[in-house]
């Protein structure tokens, strides 16, 4: 079937929240590399980014030594002055020149920062863009039971949500990452030149603070996942209610829909708690860890500073290098939490690109270059579940210009036969021909376009009454759609509204009432021109003047061209050429309205109930 209208239902299948191919983590490094080879065509972007952030930390990194060089000059002009030594001062001239110097370290380090930031901002951007083209593609590549088996809001969670989140580790995290190790190694060599006693007490916090943060980020992994998981059947359940609210309230189930909302946001609360307080563990315990390795510093500065084996600048300098030690070290704990959500977030964006798209057409597709209308089905069989079969050795023939109706209870394999014949779903075996054309040999736009749909629910896009009525054919010219907005009764709808053919609906077109809408979809089919037709039930839930108007409407449309209706009342299908009564897949009754009646069968069964009803 086309795609659902509002109000859809989330259905249960593969890919839905709990199911494996949405959900399931896959190998993190293979997601992280994934991720990394998406961005191969900005790489000289991105080696700019890292060349400048790790730039301005290595100037950061130079400035406490500079700051230590200071100090000692201070101490040994203090000393001799003190001691009035030939030729003591202050040389202020050597101080003003360190200062300078550190200003510049500053002021360097931060236009490199800025710079890298508007290179990786812009990458960001291109990178995101790039994926959200590559969804938008997919999803008109996705075969339709894809959608049918999946809720809305999953599938626009990972369009919006986890696209969002790489874009924010993107944006945020890599000059950190990189600042991080630069200052990691920068302070490493910094504090090795000064003392390598020292740098030994204080780089032996590293590798105990690493192995914490593997040890959490492991635990942490699968409560992300399951978070970005629930996030998506929360959406879902909102874009359900959100939609169906009138539904909602006419059965008075409000304090059932808050009751499933609490239990879903309960449990995304649930696994987003877990994964914070987990992945909150970091920075503390990486401060901690810091912590420590500053006391001991300090400590043994002291002691060799006393025995003179270091100097005080140097002791000051080493200093400042261990308490920047500490921010790297916390920033990698944030920057790992942040690298959870985010391969949770491009598993699922991934997992999205990666499902099975529909067959290729053929590579010399067939074409039908005058279509005279005439189907048929040869024993064609179908299963949406290999353990379920819905149609079974289901044949008919269908002559050109014949108005066909297809009727029986629920379930019997109506719409899927729709589907079938529009190559929503290919069948299992068996074919279908139109003018003696396998429609498998054919491209299915190719197929698609020669067929026009009116179905039940009357759907109409966002934008104008105009837009909503090109859309099958935007070259039709303003006197064919003003010819067509007047054989089906919509002109004086139109006349109606504030701006006439521009103005603006919205999908629900809630100023609009059902048969309005109704009219226009079929006024929008007759515009488009096809020259066979598919309809769904068109005059269900309309007063009995405008069922009038929509009736005469699909006289016009249907005159002269092959219908399929799929009629749910049969007094609208009195005057078919043909009638299909279908019962669990098979063709059990077939003929015209009078015959099947005097067969005093199923048809006339469902007839004679449905006029003792009205």
């Amino acid at each position: 079937m086309p795609p659902r209208g509002k109000g859809s239902s989330p259905g249960v299948g593969p890919g839905s929240p709990g199911s494996p191919d949405l959900d399931k983590a896959k190998n993190f490094k293979a997601s992280l590399r994934r991720l990394l080879t998406e961005l191969k065509p900005f790489r000289l972007a991105i080696i700019a980014t890292i060349i400048l952030a790790a730039l301005s930390s290595a100037l950061v990194i130079i400035s406490p030594k500079l700051l230590g060089q200071m100090t000692n000059q201070v101490v040994a002009d203090w000393l001799a002055v003190s001691q009035n030594l030939p030729g003591a001062t202050f040389h202020y001239h050597i101080l003003a020149t360190l200062a300078f110097q550190i200003l510049v370290l500053f002021i360097a380090s931060f236009l490199c920062e800025i710079i890298s930031g508007l290179i990786i901002n812009k990458v960001t951007i291109r990178l995101v863009q790039n994926l959200r083209n590559d969804l938008a593609t997919k999803i008109n590549h996705l075969p339709v039971s894809y959608f049918d088996k999946r809720p809305y809001g999953d599938i626009l969670s990972i369009v919006t949500n986890d696209l969002e989140t790489i874009a924010t580790t993107l944006q945020q995290s890599l000059q950190q990452i990189v600042a991080s190790i630069t200052t990691v190694v920068g302070i490493a060599i910094m504090m090795i030149i000064i003392s390598p006693s020292l740098a030994l007490v204080a780089l032996l916090t590293i590798p105990v603070g690493t192995i914490v943060v593997i040890l959490i980020a492991k635990s942490t992994q699968k409560h992300f996942r399951a978070q970005a998981s629930e996030l998506g059947d929360l959406n879902g359940y909102i874009e359900e209610t959100y939609t169906g609210q009138l539904l909602i309230r006419a059965f008075t189930r409000e304090a059932t829909a808050i009751t499933d909302f609490e239990q879903k946001n309960h449990r995304l609360k649930k696994s987003s708690h877990l994964a914070q307080f987990l992945s909150g563990l970091m920075m503390p315990a990486m401060q901690l860890i810091s912590n420590f390795g500053y006391v001991a510093t300090v400590l043994f500065g002291s002691y060799k500073a006393l025995h003179g084996q270091v100097s005080i600048g140097d002791i000051q300098a080493f200093i400042q290098y261990v308490y920047q030690l500490g921010r790297p070290l916390s920033t990698a704990a944030q920057v790992t939490t942040v690298l959870q959500s985010t391969v949770a977030a491009s598993e699922r964006v991934f997992g999205f690109l990666d499902a099975p798209e529909e067959s290729l057409d053929p590579k010399s597709p067939s074409l039908i270059k005058k279509v005279r209308g005439e189907v048929n089905f040869n024993n064609v069989n179908f299963s949406y579940t290999p353990d379920k079969p819905t149609i079974q050795d289901f044949s008919v023939k269908v002559k050109p210009g014949q108005i066909v109706a297809i009727v029986g209870p629920t379930g019997a394999g109506k719409t899927t036969l729709v589907n079938l014949l529009m190559r929503f779903y290919d069948p299992t075996s068996g074919t279908i021909t139109i003018d003696d054309v396998d429609t498998c040999t054919m491209a299915r736009s190719d197929v698609r376009k020669l067929f026009g749909m009116v179905l039940q629910d009357s759907w109409l896009f966002s934008g104008t009454i105009k837009e909503n009525l090109l859309f099958g054919r935007p070259t039709a010219t303003t006197r064919e759609l003003a010819r067509v907005v007047d054989s089906a009764h919509v002109d004086h709808i139109i006349e109606s509204l504030p701006e006439g053919y521009n103005t603006k609906i919205s999908e629900d077109s809630d100023h609009l009432a059902s048969g309005e809408r109704q009219l226009l979809t079929i006024a929008r089919a007759m515009l488009a021109d096809a020259p066979m037709l598919i309809l769904d039930e068109a005059t269900s839930s309309v007063d009995t003047r405008t069922e009038q108007l929509i009736q005469d409407a699909l006289r016009t449309l249907t005159h002269g061209r092959t219908t399929f209706v799929i009629a749910h009342r049969l007094s609208t299908i009195k005057n078919a050429d043909l009638i299909l009564v279908v019962e669990h897949g098979n063709i059990i009754e077939q003929g015209t309205h009078a015959a099947l009646l005097k067969q005093n069968g199923a048809y006339a069964r469902l007839y004679n109930a449905q006029f003792a009803e009205e």
